[in-house]
Formats: C-alpha cells, structure tokens, sequence
C-alpha cells in the first residue's frame, strides 16, 4: 500500500519512526522562545540555520475573517491571514511558537503560504546561534491609511531602514 510516495511497510519499520522523530525533534530544537529586546518575547536560533531552511511552520485554528471581531481589545495580534481572503489562522488554538516571531523592516526570516494553504517560516539567510528570528509582517488594511493606524502599529525593531510602522510597504 503506497501513502504518498512511501510504502507503508517502509512508515511501518520503526527505524523510519524514529529517523522521523529524530529529525522532527531536531527542528524543534534549532529555536526557542525567550525574552526579546523588541517586543515581549521572540523566537531565537539555538545552533546554525542555513539560508532558505524551512523553520518552523505557523499553526492554528483556521477561522472566517468575518468572524474576527473588529475591536480587538489586545492590540498584540497574531492573526495569519492566507492567500484565499477568506481564512485566517488563529495560532492562540493549537498554534506553534512561530507566533512569537517578532516584526522587523529588515527581515532575516520570511513566511510563504505554499498551495495546502499552510505557512512555514523559511531563513533569508544564514542565522547564526543566539540570533532573534524577524519576518516582515506587512500587514494590510481594508480601510484608508492614516497616522493614527500607523501609529497603532508602530514598529520597534530599531534597524536604521524602519519604516516606523508593521504595515505594508507603500
């Protein structure tokens, strides 16, 4: 019986299982969650990841955009909007430690959405151990910009090409 493209005599072998879990384990353990000097807490390398590794992936309980409130009372959200327009992912339901990664204008992490409509944190480039992990939130708006939704999403990563907001480029 094929799942996939492996056998399943071949998933069944338990030196699969455990070459699986060895390598599940050891992504895991490539970051961790700790106090960040931008924003609460953030996501840190813990040994080397290579340029365009996939880091972690973002998790949660996928939900309607109509049915996120408008008022939000916590400003800190992390709410995964996909590609569709329609779903969102809620990561505060089963979601992973991708949603501590913190904002920055010079990101060295990026999130892609791959056509299952799930979104994994890939390196930009070479992290070294101890190194924050940053995205570019680049989030978007359904009403006109103005200074005051700049403001409430202001930026903190302090790089010297901050744009001083999480919202999309212009």
């Amino acid at each position: 019986m094929k799942i996939g493209c492996l056998e399943k005599s071949r998933i069944d072998h338990p030196r699969s299982r455990t070459r699986a879990l060895s390598r599940a384990t050891r992504q895991r353990q490539a970051i961790e969650v700790r106090q960040s000097r931008v924003h609460g807490v953030g996501v840190f390398a813990t040994k080397s990841i290579r340029k365009g590794t996939r880091i972690i992936e973002y998790t949660g309980k996928r939900i309607l955009w109509n049915d996120v409130p408008d008022k939000v009372d916590d400003t800190h959200t992390f709410l995964f909007g996909l590609a569709d327009g329609i779903h969102v992912i809620d990561p505060t339901i089963g979601g992973s430690d991708a949603r501590w990664i913190n904002h920055s204008c010079q990101p060295n992490c990026e999130a892609i959405e791959e056509k299952d409509e799930r979104i994994f944190i890939y390196a930009l480039r070479h992290l070294r151990p101890g190194e924050e992990l940053f995205y570019d939130y680049a989030l978007e708006m359904d009403e006109p910009r103005t200074k005051e939704s700049e403001n409430e999403s202001a930026c903190n990563c302090g790089n010297s090409s901050c744009r001083g907001t999480m919202l999309e480029r212009l």
